[in-house]
């Protein structure tokens, strides 16, 4: 059985996350697809002339959305970088008004082409736009997933691992909501050497405050350096991307439709080949609960905004 894997939207992002792809042999077809089209075709050019010095082989096809009708996976990556450069905010709901219509209109070339496989999104504002790709391709709810704070939860555990010298694999736990200013780290979630962190905070030096805002702002640290984040992000989407193409059943931080919130957001979830197998139930505190549905407010919000212009593309 072929593995078949999409990738929209080939700027720093999807360029990174089609790279991890090709050079992990992660995907027996790979379709690449974006706007640019000298872009795409370079990139596609650019791998295929890697592919002697590799030890796997990918087809890969260019620019074709009917290619996608039997992918496994599509990928979004789309987006307006250079709002974000202009953002003093830091905000990441600064792309949503360019996202929102292009995401919309992405989804109805997805759903055009008979696609029926797991969609992925990486496009910020994450958890209101994959809420739009559900909303426009009419996917069920478990087969639209964000990366969401997949990548805040890891910042979260390099934040903490470097503070204790250790490799932040050792680290458990989430930082949870919104994939932006107000999701947080949810404290009795994480665990280290075998203990509660809140039991080791004080023991151990650790400003809980301070690791928090480094997890929730360490995306704008590496923006600011280098006008674009890519590796990090790009290793959450394959390895959630294989979790699926694996069927492995792995519990993850990912943005989920959780239907007593109303919304997407960022909370841990089974994930295999059918997407979301089982939603999962934390003990939070009631501060920790507070913030979340905080997180769900904001993405409804700006949910309902862009569906009371029905998605209007340009």
């Amino acid at each position: 059985m072929t593995r078949k894997i999409g990738v929209i939207g080939m700027g720093s992002v999807g360029s990174t996350v089609a790279h991890y792809i090709v050079s992990g042999g992660f995907a027996d077809d790979l379709v690449l697809i974006d706007v640019n089209e000298k872009k795409v075709k370079a990139d596609a050019l650019d791998f295929e002339d890697a592919m002697a010095n590799l030890p796997n082989h990918t087809n890969i096809a260019v620019n074709d959305y009917d290619e996608l009708a039997d992918a496994d996976i599509v990928i979004s990556a789309i987006g307006k970088l250079q709002l974000q450069r202009d953002n003093p905010s830091n905000d990441r709901f600064i792309e949503y008004p360019y996202t929102q219509k292009a995401a919309a209109s992405v989804a109805g070339k997805i759903k055009d082409s008979g696609f029926n496989g797991i969609l992925i999104v990486i496009t910020n504002p994450v958890d209101a736009i994959t809420s739009i790709y559900q909303a426009v391709t009419g996917l069920p709810k478990k087969h639209v997933i964000g990366t969401g704070t997949l990548l805040d939860s890891s910042r979260m555990k390099r934040a903490v691992a470097k503070k204790l010298h250790i490799d932040p694999r050792s680290v458990a736990g989430y930082n949870l909501g919104e994939h932006g200013n107000s999701q947080f780290t949810a404290w009795s979630t994480v665990r280290v050497l075998g203990k509660p962190i809140t039991e080791l905070a004080d023991k151990e030096g650790l400003d809980l405050d301070k690791i928090d805002e480094d997890a929730r702002m360490g995306g704008f640290v590496v923006f600011r350096g280098k006008g674009y984040t890519n590796y990090a992000i790009a290793s959450a989407a394959v390895r959630l991307a294989n979790v699926v193409l694996n069927d492995a059943r792995t519990e993850l931080p990912v943005s989920n439709y959780r239907e007593e919130l109303g919304s997407y957001l960022s909370y841990p979830a089974i994930v295999g080949r059918d997407g979301i197998i089982q939603q999962l139930q934390l003990d939070l505190t009631d501060e920790e609960l507070a913030k979340l549905q905080n997180c769900a407010n904001i993405i409804k919000e700006k949910f309902e905004e862009s569906k009371a212009k029905d998605f209007a593309t340009e």
